[in-house]
């Protein structure tokens, strides 16, 4: 989170957005609190991943972007595990 340039408090701010964005576009049922995972896990996963692109994310509008890219991934990997 220290490379997105945003403190705690927003990056569960804007990870509860991505994740519930993400829950909407994946059609999931999910709560707050794992809107919030989803979004500050997916942002992390897509930066880790998009690094190996050369595509970087940065400031608020870079890390809801990755958190929801990131949080479908996740949605969409435990709907193959759980098939």
């Amino acid at each position: 989170m220290g490379e997105a340039g945003i403190g705690w408090v927003a990056a569960i701010i804007v990870g509860g957005l991505a994740g519930w964005i993400a829950s909407a576009l994946m059609k999931t049922n999910t709560g707050i609190f794992l809107n919030i995972i989803l979004g500050i896990v997916g942002a992390a996963l897509a930066s880790f991943l998009f690094g190996f692109l050369g595509i970087s994310f940065g400031g608020w509008i870079g890390y809801l972007v990755a958190g929801v890219i990131g949080a479908c991934i996740l949605v969409g990997g435990v709907r193959a595990i759980q098939k």
